[in-house]
């Protein structure tokens, strides 16, 4: 299985086991984003990334991390 073919969990429909840093196939998938959209918005560095070998993964933790030190406008 290539690394951009996570399945997804199969006991929980429509939801996914994501870890910490996935694929940009994956992060489409979760988001409902298009891996075009994906692409460019690391492209434009609107997410982070972590490359592992010859792959470009999405920093889930660091985005989550950010989400919650942010405080929530009112």
């Amino acid at each position: 299985m290539d690394m951009d073919e996570t399945p997804l969990n199969s006991t929980s429909p429509g939801l996914v086991s994501a870890g910490p840093i996935v694929t940009k196939r994956l992060f489409s998938q979760l988001t409902g984003l298009t891996e075009e959209t994906i692409r460019g918005m690391i492209e434009r560095g609107y997410l982070p990334t972590v490359k592992i070998g010859k792959h470009r993964m999405v920093n889930v933790a660091l985005i989550t991390k950010d989400a919650l030190e942010t405080e929530f406008e009112r």
